[in-house]
């Protein structure tokens, strides 16, 4: 099993100052370089402190001046939000200096404020993120671009610098719809899931993946397929469950809220127990979403995943910091 940390730079009720959220975040990006992580993968996001980071090119550029191992993960470049020539050469930009050590991961994007606020129409979103990933594996692999689709034309266009990476970067489509895992399988990309999602979803969207690459003439093997989960780890059951009770409650209440509706809605669907009983939110992120308890019991909640839910790539959000010490030991 491959280990990575999906790293966000949450600023919960603003209890320190912004530099020391990321200062804090990249003393843990030291400790991954030396303890055999495959990646930190960066999520982005713009106007929340769910997590503040913007612009996950330019702080993977600095990951990169302060690792040698760690291979830098966009988890995710928000690719519906940018002009797509200008992702391609950021993107080729930090491959270049970070030495080839560039994961692509791209998405959609959920959130209805970032959508407004950068001018996408919500119902014209997946469509431009699609063009947008099919314009930036294009701008790497063709010399000159030329290119005539429904958002976007260009002539004759040298896009520079090319990734070290040949023929591109590897690369990832977050899907976190059924239509996104579709697309995803049937163009032959590899995929990135979680971290909201119950853990029989995520089985179930990985075996709809399985499916749709091999009737479109794709094939699993040799892929990483990152699974993100929150984690809480603690000397006790009890003091993990604390932990992520207290986080899904922060959760909750900045990732599900009325100004983010479709995803409460998302999460009003999902939250279901096993007999299909309405559960409370809260209850569904400690029932199979967080991964809780003791090393002990962290690891076989580790060895069930693998079986159930096909986990080979274990990309971990951990809760707190002493969770992301104590995993990591």
């Amino acid at each position: 099993m491959k280990f990575g940390v999906l790293q966000f730079f949450s600023w919960p009720e603003r209890r320190v100052d912004l530099p020391t959220v990321y200062e804090r975040a990249l003393q843990r990006i030291d400790i991954m370089d030396k303890t055999g992580y495959d990646a930190v993968w960066l999520a982005e996001h713009h106007f929340t402190t769910y997590s503040v980071c913007p612009s996950v090119h330019m702080m993977g550029l600095h990951v990169a001046n302060r690792t040698q191992h760690l291979r830098i993960g966009t988890g995710i470049s928000l690719a519906a939000f940018y002009h797509p020539l200008r992702l391609a050469e950021e993107v080729a930009l930090l491959d270049v200096l970070s030495g080839g050590r560039v994961n692509w991961g791209a998405g959609r994007g959920f959130d209805p404020t970032e959508f407004a606020a950068f001018g996408v129409p919500k119902d014209e979103s997946a469509a431009r993120f699609r063009e947008a990933v099919d314009i930036v594996l294009a701008a790497w692999t063709q010399e000159h671009l030329n290119w005539s689709g429904d958002y976007w034309h260009f002539q004759d266009i040298e896009v520079l610098p090319k990734p070290v990476q040949q023929p591109h970067p590897p690369t990832w489509i977050a899907a976190g719809s059924l239509e996104a895992v579709q697309w995803a399988g049937a163009r032959g990309h590899s995929l990135m899931l979680g971290p909201h999602s119950h853990y029989t979803d995520i089985a179930r969207r990985r075996e709809l993946y399985g499916k749709e690459l091999e009737a479109n003439g794709h094939t699993l093997h040799g892929r990483d397929l990152p699974m993100a989960r929150l984690i809480a780890v603690a000397a006790t059951d009890a003091e993990a469950e604390s932990i992520a009770r207290r986080c899904a409650q922060w959760l909750v209440g900045s990732y599900v809220n009325a100004t983010k509706a479709s995803n409460a809605a998302a999460v009003a669907t999902s939250c279901r127990d096993a007999s299909g009983r309405p559960l409370d939110p809260i209850e569904h992120y400690l029932d199979g979403v967080v991964i809780h308890g003791s090393p002990e019991r962290m690891l076989d909640q580790l060895q069930m995943l693998r079986e159930e839910m096909y986990l080979d790539y274990l990309l971990c959000a951990p809760l707190s910091h002493a969770s992301f010490m104590m995993f990591t030991e």
